[in-house]
């Protein structure tokens, strides 16, 4: 199946990522602190340790994303609640990372977020439908058949039983006179048989 090595590539494609701005942010931070910048105000040193402490935080993050899908590849199998969770918002990340790198860097940067969305949500949607299991194989409520032909049976030999016992049937009510002009039909309608009389020897 092509589902989990697109789930490694998306993992591999995470980590890189994750190194990539934890050492982007650490490295302007750097810049920042050495050249004693100032932005509307802001003591250099605090955008430094701001900037690094971001880039530590978004690398740790994506190392998450990544994770997560590496297990979806490893076990071949749909994500748990956290690891969706993980990989949507990844998606989202990407989507608007997209949007605005287009007029900040370029289409590049624009063609390789898109990318990276493509894969995580392949990687979602590959794995959302759960094949079936034996148990979702066989028709809900299939024991039902059997427990009333085992009924029918039973009904069947109680009957026959109080039949060669008492000597009587029920046949139930005659659908043809509907219990009248007959002698034999009692009050519901049913017909009583006698036993029959004893040979005589």
């Amino acid at each position: 199946m092509v589902r989990r090595p697109v789930a490694w590539v998306t993992a591999l494609v995470l980590f890189a990522e994750a190194i990539g701005v934890a050492l982007l942010n650490w490295f302007l931070g750097v810049v920042v602190d050495r050249q004693d910048m100032s932005l509307a105000g802001l003591d250099s040193d605090t955008m430094a340790v701001s900037s690094k402490i971001g880039g530590l935080v978004f690398g740790l993050y994506f190392v998450a994303c990544a994770v997560s899908a590496l297990l979806v590849g490893v076990r071949d199998r749909a994500p748990g609640l956290v690891g969706r969770v993980l990989l949507i918002s990844a998606a989202v990340v990407h989507a608007l990372l997209g949007a605005f790198t287009v007029g900040l860097v370029g289409w590049g940067a624009f063609v390789f977020m898109m990318v990276v969305l493509g894969l995580i949500v392949f990687t979602l949607l590959a794995y959302d439908r759960r094949e079936a299991g034996p148990a979702d194989a066989a028709p809900p409520g299939g024991g039902g058949d059997g427990e009333g032909l085992r009924r029918e049976d039973g009904a069947a030999q109680g009957a026959g039983q109080g039949a060669g016992q008492g000597g009587t049937v029920d046949l139930g009510k005659d659908a043809g006179d509907g219990g009248h002009g007959d002698s034999r039909h009692g009050d519901g309608g049913t017909t009583v048989v006698p036993p029959p009389a004893p040979s005589a020897s």
